[in-house]
């Protein structure tokens, strides 16, 4: 039989030889064939193909079981390590249940679609149900569909459940006919976004998360943590049913009181079984700088005096209830509304006024100062903020916590020709969509509230003005937290109004000079808080302070001893926190 030398066969890297010939005593045809063939590439294509081929089979082989298979099935995502770190943690370390914590700007969403896709790639999820809040339904769509190659559908008619993968709101969800319907199946892994709305257990979010049959679960939240370890019980007992034991073995073991933790490193070493939280500041992610601008206002003689006599009424009321702050709450508010709007501060007038006897002494002192309000004619800051408005000539977020101030700003910009938006929690999912795309593409401002502003990703945006402050400082991260996170390509510029010879002057002075927090891009802030509020809220802390004090001077040394108090523990945690 006639053999083919191996010099005569193609070698890699070089161009196929022509085949020697050989003496034969039959046809020859088939010599020509083959050597016309090697030189096209042959019937089977071309050698470096098959290579190629062999190749690409080499790298879908699992090299390692700990590895993470999605990584190859992704083409628009890079992730952070932190991310990948915490996927490898939750597949390996937590079996597909655990809290994602992260700092607010981190990335958890990313985090959890990592995770999902991982355990779709290998095969061990098929059908999913993820619960957000109706703002972000289309945004975690979206993410799913272009970064992940994730076949989300957003629930919008019954039939949508039939869908593998869902994305739905909590609210829709628990709401019959689509209760019954979601409790009768079964889910390979449930996600919730914005978890901490579960942490009370007698919620109905609670309960039905609670009876809700999953194999894997993710509870997304940045504030796990806020005043009651029992909040952080629920949460995880949710999450890892007998994890911490029962409610009582948890306060035998972990409480001294509601806020105030004891056997802490036990307790941390528990906690890291079931939750993962990534801080700015301990990783090699970087932020874009903050820049604060702190823009001190003086009031009008009118809105002084309406000032003054709100801050006079609230102060007598707390005296004639023997210091009773718990029945006080309506006129807290009522002091904070008066350093945001005069309108604000009419609506809730009108509803007290409402609820009392016509004889009522108290009742005569609220229409004293409705009067008042009648003689305001201007409103110092939307007309300073008109002007930053248009200084800057970009897009801005205008933050207040009212209802009311955020219609009388909406009517007020719109009056002087700037395009406008406003996004509020009591949107449904669809206008809070069409007021999203209005803003990234013609209106120059949107003006949310604090149950708007949660969850929603400003990247495109870097002004943010706060025109009026929370008294938790924590409210106050989440609101720059919109648009000083991962993707902001440039430095945020926060603005602060702040009206002098108010309340509202000394607490931007806590904020801004004893915590330094608009700038505490490491984190930390909500360690600082837990470390404080031990015994008593900021919040709580501060509203007795404002109506007990008896000058201003007095009101000044009482909050200049809180700030102390905060900036020691600000600095104990940066020590922490940093190398």
């Amino acid at each position: 039989m006639t053999q083919l030398s191996r010099n005569s066969l193609p070698q890699e890297g070089s161009t196929p030889a022509p085949l020697l010939p050989v003496p034969l005593s039959f046809e020859r045809n088939w010599l020509h064939d083959l050597e016309s063939k090697l030189e096209k590439g042959g019937p089977w294509g071309d050698w470096r193909l098959s290579r190629l081929a062999i190749q690409g089979e080499q790298s879908g082989l699992v090299t390692s079981f700990d590895e993470l298979q999605c990584m190859k099935h992704l083409s628009g995502l890079s992730p952070l390590p932190h991310q990948l770190d915490t996927a490898h943690k939750v597949l390996f370390e937590m079996s597909g249940r655990a809290i994602l914590a992260d700092e607010v700007g981190l990335g958890k969403t990313i985090e959890a679609g990592l995770v999902l896709k991982e355990y779709l790639v290998r095969g061990l999820v098929s059908k999913v149900l993820i619960l957000v809040p109706a703002s972000l339904v289309l945004q975690w769509v979206r993410e799913l569909n272009t970064k992940f190659g994730i076949t989300a559908v957003a629930q919008k008619k019954s039939y949508s459940w039939g869908n593998d993968i869902v994305v739905a709101s909590m609210d829709t969800a628990k709401r019959d006919p689509h209760k019954e319907l979601l409790l009768s199946s079964e889910f390979d892994m449930l996600i919730i976004d914005e978890a901490h709305k579960l942490k009370n257990k007698k919620s109905t979010n609670y309960q039905f998360v609670q009876q809700l049959r999953k194999k894997y679960c993710l509870l997304l939240t940045a504030t796990p943590v806020q005043n009651d370890l029992g909040e952080l019980f629920n949460l995880i007992t949710l999450l890892k049913p007998g994890q911490l034991g029962n409610q009582g073995d948890f306060a035998a073991n972990f409480v001294v009181d509601k806020r105030q933790p004891k056997n802490e490193v036990q307790l941390r070493g528990e906690l890291s079984k079931v939750m993962i939280r990534n801080r700015r500041g301990e990783g090699p992610v970087t932020f874009t700088k903050r820049k604060v601008r702190n823009i001190p206002l003086t009031l009008s003689p009118e809105e002084k005096a309406l000032y003054d006599g709100v801050t006079a009424f609230v102060k007598d009321q707390y005296q004639e209830s023997g210091g009773n702050l718990s029945s006080m709450l309506s006129l807290v508010t009522l002091q904070r509304e008066v350093c945001s709007s005069r309108d604000a501060v009419f609506i809730t007038l009108v509803n007290l006024i409402k609820k009392l006897p016509a004889d009522s002494p108290k009742r005569e002192r609220m229409m004293d100062l409705l009067q008042s309000i009648r003689t305001v004619k201007t409103n110092t800051k939307a007309e300073k903020t008109m002007e930053l408005i248009r200084d800057m000539n970009e897009k801005v977020i205008v933050f207040t916590e009212y209802r009311a101030t955020q219609e009388y700003l909406l009517q007020y910009f719109r009056e002087h020709g700037l395009q406008c938006v406003s996004y509020s929690g009591g949107m449904n999912r669809g206008k809070k969509d069409w007021m999203m795309d209005l803003f990234r593409g013609r209106a120059q401002v949107m003006i949310a509230t604090e149950a708007g502003g949660e969850g929603i990703n400003l990247q495109f945006c870097h002004h943010m003005i706060n025109f009026d402050l929370p008294w938790n400082p924590m409210r106050v991260e989440q609101r720059i937290g919109r648009v000083h996170r991962l993707g902001q390509q440039n430095d945020v510029v926060i603005y602060n109004l702040s009206t002098e010879g108010t309340i509202e002057e000394h607490i931007l002075h806590l904020l801004h000079e004893k915590i330094n927090m608009f700038e505490m891009v490491i984190g930390g802030l909500d360690v600082i808080l837990e470390r404080f509020e031990k015994k008593e809220s900021l919040e709580k802390s501060l509203y007795k302070i404002m109506l007990e004090a008896r000058s201003d001077e007095e009101l000044r040394s009482s909050l200049d001893h809180i700030g102390e108090s905060l900036s020691e523990l600000s600095h104990e945690t940066r020590k922490e926190i940093m190398p």
